[in-house]
């Protein structure tokens, strides 16, 4: 029994590393990669680089084109969309720390 302890308490570790830190990653990035195929035109979302605009087409190679304001629309890779913007920042994205007083 005492030559099986520390092989007990490697797949201890393991399992703890697993529920505490792998399965939330996969989770969330499942849950990401169901928003982004879920994006369509009419939809407003944030990018990475922070530009806020709204869908107006859609590319099958999984570009997206954005309206940033009136006549000015850029391209975007459906990679680059942080999430849809409603007003607030996504709940992923974080702050630099500053507050803006």
């Amino acid at each position: 029994m005492n030559a099986m302890s520390p092989i007990v308490m490697m797949l201890v570790m393991f399992g703890i590393f697993y529920f505490i830190l792998i399965r939330p990653q996969v989770k969330k990035q499942k849950e990401t990669q169901a928003m982004l195929a879920k994006l369509g035109k009419g939809d407003e979302v944030i990018t990475r680089g922070g530009m806020i605009g709204k869908i107006t087409g859609v590319s099958d190679d999984g570009v997206l084109v954005l309206e940033l304001q009136e006549k000015v629309r850029v391209r975007v890779p459906r990679a680059y969309v942080e999430g849809k913007w409603e007003g607030k920042v996504p709940e992923g994205a974080a702050q630099s720390g500053k507050s803006a007083a």
